[in-house]
């Protein structure tokens, strides 16, 4: 297969952490494996991890979830269908990968309704509780066996994780407030329990607690039982003891699209905990539907 052209550099959004905070350029890898997944941050981590000076990226994407324009900004690319765990480690050993990194979701469907290879069903028999944390940590130790590391892609997307004190859009009421500190206690408290991270309320009152259906239906659903009138906050964090191996709570313009359409009046995300993408387009949809955008925590 030929190489892609390697992409010019970009910034992507405007810098929410100091300099020392990037890794240096000595402590980069000279190669990189991504395991993407669905929508823009494997593309996102792609260009961060050839700006901080990675010189060889390999991306192993799956049909009918990852971004074709991947191959365009990375050195390598290796198809496969979800389920495919002895090729995707043997196109990671086969290239001479030795560390990787995970980017981008798999949708919850596929990830519970496909066909698994032999190892891959091997890794489900010995799995007393299957869900997403538990299936990506045997991979990871899948990975390890054949010399692979799986280490955090935080390192690179820094730039794209808000610290305390960031908003966007409209000035929080002290009723919204009061709502995104209850929010965080409960969310907090539903992640720990492994049920979801993300929680809707409005005036003290819980609307809704994401479970399997994910982030944007668990917004649609609160907003809709917040009433004509609108005005719920949703908080969003990362589970206790959060791997962020495999995966980092993700927020972007969809997630406030999803939110204005809703009628959610406040999207609230744990600080430094959670990436914020495309963030001048974000500040634009806050602006444009009046919603608040802030970090707690």
């Amino acid at each position: 297969m030929p190489k892609a052209t390697r992409p010019k550099s970009t910034g992507l959004a405007r810098r929410l952490r100091s300099p020392d905070r990037q890794p240096s350029v000595s402590s980069q890898p000279s190669a990189l494996g991504i395991i993407a997944g669905n929508r823009s941050l494997p593309l996102i981590l792609a260009r961060q991890a050839r700006s901080a000076g990675i010189p060889r990226l390999v991306a192993v994407a799956f049909e009918g979830e990852t971004d074709p324009s991947l191959a365009s900004l990375v050195d390598e690319i290796v198809w496969l269908k979800v389920g495919q765990l002895s090729k995707m480690i043997a196109a990671f050993t086969g290239r001479g990968i030795r560390q990787c990194v995970m980017a981008g979701q798999v949708a919850p469907k596929n990830l519970y309704d496909f066909r698994p290879d032999l190892r891959a069903l091997a890794v489900l028999l010995r799995l007393k509780e299957k869900n997403a944390h538990t299936i990506f940590g045997a991979i990871a130790e899948e990975l390890k066996k054949d010399g692979v590391e799986l280490i955090e892609a935080t390192p690179w997307l820094r730039d794209l994780m808000p610290v305390t004190g960031f908003h966007l859009g409209s000035k929080l009421s002290q009723a919204q407030q009061a709502d995104v500190d209850f929010g965080f206690r409960l969310a907090k408290e539903v992640s720990r329990l492994e049920i979801g991270q993300t929680v809707i309320v409005k005036g003290g009152t819980i609307l809704a607690v994401e479970a399997f259906e994910g982030t944007d239906r668990c917004l649609a659903r609160g907003g809709e039982l917040a009433g004509k009138d609108g005005g719920a906050v949703a908080v969003k964090v990362p589970r206790e003891n959060h791997d962020f191996r495999f995966d980092i709570p993700c927020l972007g313009p969809q997630t406030l699209e999803t939110c204005a359409a809703a009628g959610i009046a406040v999207l609230a995300f744990e600080a430094a905990k959670a990436l914020l993408l495309e963030q001048d387009a974000c500040a634009q949809l806050a602006r444009k539907h009046k919603l608040a955008v802030v970090t707690v925590g």
